[in-house]
């Protein structure tokens, strides 16, 4: 009897620590939100990186950091947790979208027609931007 309690006591306080943990990882995500919003991005790309420590699955921190990187014309950085947002969720339709317009630039034409066709697959808000995806191909493979 005293053992099942004193298992039972362990199992809620480990479970409690858990929750705590995950709560703390999401409060680092909103956190960097509101400072990427600001336009504070050094300060943002810091809560991002710790709500990744927290969840590493956290396919939204990785793609504010993609954003980020964007901003500060690191190309190798924003590629790679793109690419990362897509490893953790195939569908991510902003993280496709924004990984097609980095190929347009980094002049891949190829992997570009690859990554439209899957945008049309995975696209639900975004789809008004396939248009522009092309165009920006063709204006690109033109020069």
């Amino acid at each position: 009897m005293i053992n099942n309690s004193i298992r039972n006591l362990i199992l809620f306080l480990f479970m409690f620590s858990f929750s705590n943990i995950l709560l703390a990882g999401n409060n680092h995500f909103e956190e960097g939100k509101k400072l990427f919003e600001l336009k504070k991005y050094k300060d943002s790309k810091f809560k991002f990186e710790k709500a990744i420590v927290f969840n590493p699955k956290n396919e939204k921190s990785y793609l504010y950091l993609a954003k980020i990187f964007n901003k500060e014309k690191n190309i190798d950085l924003e590629e790679s947790n793109l690419k990362t947002v897509i490893l953790l969720n195939p569908k991510n339709e902003e993280a496709v979208y924004l990984l097609a317009r980095l190929s347009i630039k980094k002049s891949n034409f190829s992997k570009t027609k690859d990554l439209i066709v899957i945008f049309e697959d995975v696209c639900k808000k975004l789809c008004v931007l396939k248009d522009e995806l092309l165009e920006e191909l063709k204006i690109s493979s033109k020069q």
